[in-house]
């Protein structure tokens, strides 16, 4: 292992991801090629999430996307694309794959609100049904129906990560759920922003648990749809996102018991539980 191929597998291990436990069961090479994959991501996903000046962060993105073109020339400098380089040609990872995320992060610096399901699917499409296309391409595609599928599966993680980090983002000044329906819940953004608390209507819990059961349902559709368009030859190639899909839908399951949790505090499984679903999708391939 290179040192660039150790830096980034310690990064992955430490960011306690779900993403962690679904690559622990790939061959080598694969979980090498996709841990570097899934470090070029946070790093840009760190600039827009770290970096407070709106013009430091375009700076950075902007470098980001030299590294791309420098990467793709065969000149990486940062460690995580000198350890994705290599994957580059075995599993046909393009540049304009890379920078696509790299758009769908820029996204987050030019705009904090989604009009409505429409727009927001296609800030999903950059930021995470890009990174699924790429994602099942390492794990073993063999049929193209499994694009489809992987773009699907990540549109229904990121929705996930969306109901899960409704406090956070608000506290950054973003909001993910689309205005028309917050307007059709009767949710005031004003009301995410201060987390639920202070000067809301008495009502707002019953308000928002309504919006965010909306939310966790379509979700939950979208993991379905996913899954009806995996093809059976590709089902034991993509385990890994199998792992994901059973971690995230458990995590919703658990938000829906209690949605007004996700406005003050990060709800999360224990490591123990991802790692028990995680085998149980590897081991006896169920959900």
């Amino acid at each position: 292992m290179t040192p660039e191929e150790q830096t980034v597998q310690q990064q992955v291990a430490a960011s306690g991801s779900s993403f962690y436990y679904a690559f622990l069961f790939l061959p080598a090479p694969r979980r090498a090629a996709i841990t570097a994959f899934y470090a070029f991501c946070r790093q840009i996903d760190d600039v827009v999430d770290e970096t407070t000046d709106l013009g430091v962060a375009k700076t950075k993105l902007d470098w980001w996307r030299g590294e791309v073109q420098r990467t793709f020339a065969g000149d990486p400098q940062h460690p995580a694309m000198r350890a994705l380089w290599p994957h580059v040609p075995t599993y046909g990872i393009e540049a304009r794959q890379l920078l696509a995320v790299i758009d769908g992060c820029q996204m987050d610096l030019d705009q904090s609100r989604y009009l409505d399901f429409n727009s927001l699917k296609t800030y999903c499409h950059l930021v995470a049904g890009i990174v699924g296309e790429v994602s099942a391409r390492i794990f073993g595609q063999t049929d193209a129906q499994t694009t489809a599928y992987a773009h699907t599966l990540g549109r229904a993680l990121q929705l996930t990560n969306i109901v899960r980090d409704v406090g956070e983002d608000a506290m950054r000044g973003r909001i993910y759920l689309p205005i028309n329906e917050l307007q059709r819940f009767n949710v005031k953004a004003h009301e995410l922003i201060k987390r639920g608390q202070g000067a809301v209507d008495p009502d707002f819990k019953q308000r928002f648990g309504a919006l965010m059961r909306f939310q966790i349902e379509r979700a939950l559709a979208t993991y379905d749809e996913a899954l009806a368009l995996l093809p059976a030859t590709d089902r034991r190639a993509q385990k890994p996102g199998l792992m994901m899909a059973s971690i995230y839908r458990t995590l919703l399951r658990e938000i829906a018991t209690d949605p007004q949790l996700v406005l003050t505090q990060r709800v999360t499984l224990t490591p123990l539980r991802k790692f028990w679903l995680a085998w149980k999708v590897q081991a006896l391939g169920r959900l």
